[in-house]
């Protein structure tokens, strides 16, 4: 969530039971839906109605697509671009837009019932939750090419060592600044390179009479998301909350807000909240992602990349959705399924779609086109550089449930209520009961 106005990152408190499964697949499946957090009420009346015409992968018939994006109807240009590619392939493509954790929850209960759509747009962290539960076919499988796409985009789509869809692009984090509270404050932001240099700029900028830094640090994903950068900064792991690493990091956020470079409103901030607060003009640095470009940019703001804690950019979390590829019973249909994914991730299309949601193209090819249009884009596109997937390195289903005892800890700490080490070694001792059940 998170990440731009048409994804939100939420992790549901799941109320009442999961139904009990009977096969194999349904028992994955039950379980996916605790692992996605998914609401079980909100599954009641669900269907997974595809509406398929041929059965046949061969030209004609109808597909269905189903993705985040309700705000778009059949007059806009996305859904014009899906018809057209559809066109190409020679079928008609459905389409259906739904709210981020409505088209979860629809998935989950379409993939156990073997409705699902040809085509799921989901948000990135959703990717392998689906997959864990055997909704999904992997790119061998279904024939999508991933070679041009940069690796570190993609792992959010690998779970086992198998690919199982393609990103639409990413969105990411970098710090904006304030140009005219900087210069108030005699810092230049091409100073700002490590931890340290942030700091110190924090302070003189608190000396002037200005304020430091805002971020969301609630306790949402919204928070694990925005403190990603400084957690993965300090070089720490998600497997390992309770590391020196990590207490480095969340040390620095905690002291931020004691010794007032940062506000005690960040512990509820959202990023929308957040981004209101560096609005007013008042704030020298606010952290927050390529989607208020637009908006920073009117009132003159710069940006720079997340520093790490020694120095250079800060590896930080990918947002964006996938195109995946659900299990159809008609194997034969992947392969036109394909054609239309690829049509629309791919090549000029899948530029001017990701310049007009905010987004980095995930290969280098377009992230060049993009940049030879709008040279401000440099950042962003050196940030997504070096950018991680949140449940990369194998992460897949446990990341859910480590994030929630991450932004735990860093609300505890923001607070005062614990110590940074104390917070993380409840948050490592949380996650251990939690995943060794």
């Amino acid at each position: 969530m998170i990440t731009h106005n048409f994804t939100a990152h939420q992790t549901c408190t799941i109320q009442g039971g999961i139904p009990v499964q009977t096969t194999r697949k349904a028992r994955a499946i039950g379980v996916a839906l605790l692992s996605a957090g998914v609401v079980a009420a909100a599954l009641t009346g669900c269907s997974g109605s595809s509406d398929k015409g041929s059965s046949s992968g061969s030209a004609g018939g109808t597909y269905t697509f189903w993705d985040p994006y309700p705000q778009y109807n059949a007059s806009s240009d996305w859904n014009k671009l899906i018809e057209q590619c559809g066109t190409d392939a020679g079928v008609t493509v459905k389409r259906t837009g739904y709210d981020t954790t409505d088209l979860t929850n629809k998935a989950l209960l379409a993939g156990q019932q073997s409705k699902s759509p040809d085509i799921l747009l989901v948000d990135n962290p959703v990717v392998s939750t689906l997959a864990d539960a055997g909704i999904l076919t992997d790119t061998k499988e279904n024939g999508l090419s991933t070679g041009k796409i940069a690796q570190n985009i993609l792992g959010a789509g690998v779970q086992g060592g198998k690919t199982y869809g393609v990103p639409i692009g990413a969105n990411t984090l970098a710090l904006y600044y304030n140009p005219k509270v900087l210069q108030a404050a005699g810092v230049d932001p091409a100073s700002v390179t490590d931890w340290d240099s942030l700091t110190a700029a924090l302070a003189k900028v608190k000396a002037a009479g200005k304020k430091g830094i805002t971020f969301a640090g609630i306790n949402t994903e919204e928070g694990s998301f925005q403190f990603l950068p400084w957690f993965w900064g300090a070089d720490a792991d998600l497997t390992k909350l309770d590391s020196s690493k990590a207490e480095a990091a969340l040390s620095l956020w905690a002291g931020w807000i004691k010794d007032g470079y940062a506000p005690n409103s960040v512990i509820q901030d959202t990023q929308t909240t957040s981004w209101q607060e560096f609005q007013t003009g008042d704030f020298a640095f606010g952290e927050n992602g390529t989607w208020q470009k637009a908006s920073a940019a009117q009132m003159g703001a710069g940006v720079i990349t997340i520093p790490s804690e020694s120095g250079g950019a800060a590896p930080v979390p990918t947002g964006g959705e996938f195109f995946t590829i659900p299990v159809q019973k008609d194997t034969a249909r992947y392969k036109t399924t394909a054609k239309i994914v690829e049509c629309l991730s791919q090549g000029d299309n899948i530029v001017k779609t990701d310049t007009t949601l905010n987004y980095i193209v995930a290969g280098a090819d377009g992230q060049a086109k993009q940049l030879a249009a709008d040279p401000t884009l440099k950042t962003w596109i050196d940030a997504v550089g070096v950018a991680k997937a949140r449940t990369g390195d194998n992460l897949g289903t446990k990341y859910p449930v480590i994030s929630q005892q991450l932004w735990t800890a860093v609300q505890k700490a923001e607070s005062g209520a614990a110590s940074p080490a104390d917070a993380l070694k409840a948050a490592q001792d949380a996650v251990d009961s939690k995943l060794n059940k």
